[in-house]
Parts: C-alpha cells; sequence; structure tokens
C-alpha cells in the first residue's frame, strides 16, 4: 500500500467536503508543511504510470484539483476499491479538462506527438490510450500562496522549502519515467525541468520547452502556435518569434527521438 496515502485514508474518508469551500477550510490534518504565507496540503496525487510515454508538467495542483481528488478518493475508499485503484482514478478525474484539454490536445497534435506515439490523436491519453500519459505537477503537493493557488512566485527553483519538495517528489517521480518525453506548460514548469537537467535526472533531449500553457487565458498564444492567428493580428504580449522557435525546436526533437 501506499504508505502516504495510507497515513491520509483515515483522514481524508472522514472529512466533511461540503464544509470545504476554500483554502482557508481546509483542515490542518491535510496540512504537510508551511512557512510565511506559503503552505502545502496533501492530496492523493500519488499515482506514477511508470510506463508512461508523454509526461504532462503543470505547476502544482490548485483548489479545484484538491477537492475534485478528495471528492474522488472518498468515493472510491467508500465502494472498497484497492489503493492502486482508488490513485488511478483519482488521477484521471484531476487530469485537464473543459478547453484546457482541447487546447492541450489541439498543440500536441500540432506538432506531431500523437504520430510519435503511434495513436491517431492526443485525445486518446484522456480515454483509450491513458496507459501512455502520465500527469503530474513540478510541486506534486497542492501548493497555495495567502490561501491563493501558487502561481509560481516566489521561485520554485529558489525558494528553500519549494526547491526541496521539487526535487524530493517530482525530481524522484521523473527518474522513474525513463521512457517517456516531457511536457512542461508554460515557463515556470520549465523552469523546475532545467533544474533536473541541471542536476542529472533528466536529459534535455527528453524535454519539449516551450509549448505555451492551454488555460483559456493564453489563447492568442495558442491560437498563433497553431498558426489560426497572423503575425501581424497579435498583441504587444505575445512574443511571436519566441514562439516559432520553441515550436521548431519540439518538431525536431520529436524527429531526432525517432531516429
Amino acid at each position: 500500500m501506499n504508505k502516504k496515502f495510507q497515513n491520509y485514508a483515515e483522514t481524508i474518508q472522514t472529512l466533511n467536503l461540503s464544509l470545504i469551500s476554500d483554502t482557508a477550510s481546509l483542515p490542518k490534518s491535510l496540512l504537510i508543511d508551511a512557512v510565511g504565507d506559503l503552505s502545502i496540503y496533501y492530496v492523493p496525487f500519488d499515482y506514477i504510470n511508470q510506463d508512461a510515454k508523454i509526461v504532462i508538467v503543470g505547476i502544482t495542483p490548485g483548489f479545484t484539483q484538491l477537492k475534485n481528488a478528495l471528492i474522488a478518493a472518498q468515493s472510491n475508499i467508500g465502494l472498497g476499491k484497492t489503493v492502486e485503484e482508488t490513485l488511478i482514478d483519482i488521477k484521471k478525474k484531476a487530469s485537464f479538462s473543459g478547453a484546457m484539454r482541447k487546447n492541450l490536445v489541439d498543440m500536441l497534435d500540432f506538432v506531431g506527438i500523437e504520430k510519435w506515439l503511434g495513436i491517431s490523436s492526443c485525445a486518446d491519453l484522456f480515454s483509450t490510450q491513458s496507459h501512455l500519459l502520465h500527469s503530474t505537477s513540478a510541486l506534486k503537493y497542492p501548493v497555495f500562496i495567502k490561501g491563493e493557488n501558487y502561481n509560481g512566485t516566489p521561485n520554485m527553483t529558489k525558494h528553500p522549502l519549494l526547491k526541496s519538495y521539487l526535487l524530493a517528489n517530482f525530481g524522484k517521480e521523473a527518474e522513474m519515467l525513463k521512457n517517456a518525453i516531457f511536457v512542461p506548460l508554460g515557463p515556470k514548469p520549465a523552469e523546475a525541468m532545467q533544474l533536473l537537467v541541471k542536476n542529472g535526472v533528466v536529459d534535455e533531449s527528453r524535454i519539449l520547452f516551450g509549448m505555451p500553457h492551454p488555460s483559456p487565458a493564453s489563447m492568442e498564444r495558442i491560437n498563433y502556435f497553431l498558426e489560426k492567428k497572423e503575425k501581424s493580428k497579435l498583441s504587444i504580449k505575445t512574443n511571436p518569434d519566441l514562439i516559432d522557435n520553441a515550436k521548431q525546436a519540439i518538431i525536431d526533437k520529436l524527429k531526432s527521438l525517432n531516429a
């Protein structure tokens, strides 16, 4: 049995989830660590798909993912599911959904990752081909700052507490995913991946840097990446050369990995 989950299973099972509406209402029994304005909470995101061929890396789970994971955990425990079944189901239900998932799939398919994986579309990673996918975060357990979702500040590669969690959790996780390519979503997870490269944990040739974050808030960058928006129509907030160079680098890396 997963030891960390075992330590928290009884606590999770007895939570009244209807009372958890924001970070202020999170029970102290789930608090792993805290320093200054930062707090880190346990949520059962412990399953690691060691057979994965692609690893999608976010910053850290947000409050919504935390709540959904606790709901899924309670449901599975109540149904008498095994620990492994429970942890797998939690991962599936907490993964990218809605518009974010569509944007992610569109970008992955655009650069040819579905061909590299040998599937018809990366949409299948969230259904029939889920055995090929491992979704994770640079900071595995939810981090909040002043009660709000952590967005990358303070820098996780420099802040002592965050860096220690990054290396101890994500670092060990990455070492177990020897046959996968990594897709960091946005600059903060990319910076975390660079730290792992520097520490010799992951070979840089297996990391596809530069893909825009799939959030609907990044639609201009996403549409330019997908060649749905012309360079001349971009706002000054979007750097087209940066996106062009990153996209070409991803395509070139996939070709070299194929070779």
